[in-house]
């Protein structure tokens, strides 16, 4: 069990959403929630244990996906996403059980492990981030009695990174919709948000049962301000889109997640 206890952080409201806001520019930039970055600046600059910074950067990753979602849908027409429910239903149903076995790994974690297992992941997404937006994906055009338990394990493979980050998943969830089944970037986009949001909810639900959640009630003013600045960034983001090329941008933002992983696997 993880020794992690909630913390009060003193940090000034404007500091807590300006750090939300360049976290949700540098989001919405790649199309992204955030969240990636946010764990890590969640444990360096505002001292949380990793537990509690997990716990934390789940309840604003729901934040920003229910927000995400309607707007989402509004530029992919919902027919043709609800035309796609068993890619959806393929995926959640490896991904609701990763949820719940990662959350659950999660909180039984010495703090010490829980770091460089953070650490591991944060190279993990550097990795599909270059992969996503840099290279050009082909499906994998498995016959379907390969393409069902391959999107049932890649679900749950995603639902146990998700839930131990405390992030949506849609980094992964984008090339996976994209190789295991076809469908083009913009409706993957759509459909990872389909599938992030119950998986999310479930690790939320897990996490509920923990003591170190505890940390999201001593903490809900830091949250809801970081939340809000998250969601005012990404749609900032979203409006610079394409500003900076994608040779430049990802390889950028790679490297900050790899300067993270390597703070995070030093972390007492």
């Amino acid at each position: 069990m993880s020794t992690d206890q909630p913390l009060r952080p003193t940090h000034s409201t404007p500091a807590v959403f300006g750090a939300g806001a360049a976290i949700g520019v540098l989001g919405g930039m790649i199309g992204l929630g955030g969240a990636e970055f946010r764990l890590p600046l969640l444990i360096s600059l505002f001292g949380f244990a990793a537990l509690s910074a997990v716990i934390l950067n789940k309840a604003m990753s729901l934040v920003v996906v229910l927000v995400a979602l309607p707007a989402r849908l509004a530029a992919v027409p919902a027919a043709d996403v609800a035309a796609r429910w068993p890619v959806a239903v393929n995926l959640l149903a490896g991904s609701l059980l990763g949820a719940w076995a990662g959350a659950s790994w999660a909180v039984r974690m010495r703090s010490t492990t829980l770091y460089k297992v953070l650490a591991a992941l944060m190279v993990l997404m550097a990795g599909a981030l270059v992969v996503t937006h840099t290279t050009t994906l082909d499906t994998l055009a498995l016959p379907l009695w390969a393409q069902i338990p391959a999107g049932v394990a890649a679900g749950f493979g995603i639902g146990v990174v998700a839930a131990i980050t405390g992030v949506a998943g849609g980094e992964l969830l984008i090339p996976t919709v994209v190789l295991l089944f076809g469908e083009n970037i913009k409706t993957a986009g759509s459909l990872s948000l389909l599938v992030s949001l119950p998986t999310m909810l479930v690790a939320f639900a897990r996490y509920s049962r923990d003591g170190s959640f505890a940390v999201l009630g001593a903490n809900l003013r830091f949250t809801a301000v970081m939340a809000v600045g998250s969601v005012a960034g990404a749609v900032l983001g979203g409006l610079v889109l394409g500003v900076f090329p994608d040779l430049v941008l990802i390889p950028a933002l790679a490297v900050i997640l790899l300067v993270s992983a390597v703070k995070l696997a030093r972390h007492d």
